[in-house]
């Protein structure tokens, strides 16, 4: 059974964090959807299409927006209290800042699991929904397909199968591209190590060309060191079909890393996404830790839009250094569980130090 002090607390946090969210989430909807109206007059999706395709995306802002919601109200009910001497007659009655900042602590702890549930169950399914709404309805793509193994793209009269894309270095490995005649039958078919898009071409490496002969009674076999050829597709094209970690569960992602890796592909992005998936809803935990101690300066009582200035400023620094710490996994600069949890480690720290020196 909660003590009643942390009953009070929850029940004004569970208020204003509700508040905020909500805020947050239809301000998002509202511009979202009137700012692709342009691109949803003009597709086969239809207004309420439209808003449907908004909303799709609406747990994964959800999951991405509750870590600043967490700090934002955690700091304004201890602002409050603060304010109204609330905080110096618990701290006058023996209470201590460690008892206070429990119930902050259990809330972010609690939101971290509802995360992960979301992360796991929902946002895999409304994501895929969304990003095939925006690739081939809005977008109106019909020459490029993404299935479990790989990816086939129709350029002309050629057909393409690329085994991996790379999305750190725009590059692609187990390259086929097959080009057919004016009869339809086949006239070569060119296969590829690795292959990378240089100034409008896509270059292959260790190329291997079959080249069938009238009749196709005979074929020669030709190899070339490199070959550049022109193909209806970029590399954001492949970025934007081919399946995203967020489409996936930490499981499924597993799996798929194990997969790539198998067939002898790089799998470093999706290593460190598949860590991110554990160290992201963390931050829910510190985010509260580190609002509560901003919400318990002396300066606050006087001062609450600073201190909601500042929990928006700490929100902001955490995501910069997560999204650094992340490129850095991308790039194998760090090893990937390493990129994952450092901006946690630094925060979990400083939050910490924070709230020893609030007391």
């Amino acid at each position: 059974m909660l003590p009643t002090l942390h009953r009070y607390w929850l029940k004004e946090f569970i208020k204003l964090f509700f508040i905020i969210q909500m805020m947050i989430l239809v301000l998002f909807v509202f511009i979202d959807y009137l700012t692709r109206m342009d691109k949803i007059l003009n597709s086969d999706l239809g207004l309420l299409g439209g808003l449907v395709y908004v909303l799709l995306k609406v747990p994964f802002m959800f999951v991405q927006l509750t870590p600043a919601g967490i700090l934002l109200a955690v700091v304004v009910v201890f602002a409050l209290m603060n304010r109204n001497n609330e905080l110096v007659a618990l701290k006058s009655s023996g209470i201590s800042v460690y008892f206070l900042v429990k119930p902050a602590i259990l809330s972010g702890c609690v939101l971290a699991f509802f995360i992960f549930f979301l992360v796991e169950t929902i946002i895999p399914v409304t994501i895929a929904k969304a990003n095939y709404i925006r690739n081939f309805v809005l977008k109106k793509r019909t020459n490029i397909s993404h299935f479990k193994k790989d990816i086939w793209i129709k350029s002309g009269r050629q057909l393409v199968n690329f085994k991996h894309f790379n999305i750190s270095d725009q590059s692609v490995s187990g390259v086929t591209v097959s080009s057919m005649n004016d009869k339809f039958l086949l006239d070569s078919r060119i296969s590829a190590a690795k292959g990378y898009y240089e100034n409008g071409t896509w270059v292959f490496k260790q190329v291997m060309e079959v080249k069938y002969k009238e009749g196709h009674t005979d074929y020669d076999v030709l190899s070339y060191d490199s070959k550049k050829m022109i193909l209806e597709v970029k590399p954001e094209d492949l970025g934007d079909v081919v399946k995203k970690s967020n489409e996936m569960s930490f499981f499924e992602l597993k799996r798929y890393v194990k997969k790539v890796e198998n067939e002898g592909y790089d799998a470093t992005i999706y290593k460190v996404d598949l860590w991110a998936k554990i160290s992201f809803p963390f931050i829910c935990v510190i985010m509260a830790l580190t609002g509560a101690a901003t919400g318990m300066r002396s300066f606050v009582k006087e001062n609450m839009p600073v201190a909601v200035a500042i929990g928006i400023m700490i929100s902001f620094l955490y995501w910069i250094m997560f999204g650094f710490c992340i490129s850095l996994g991308y790039g194998a600069v760090l090893p990937p569980v390493v990129a994952a949890w450092a901006a946690n480690l630094f925060c979990i720290c400083f939050g910490t130090i924070y709230l020893i020196n609030a007391e």
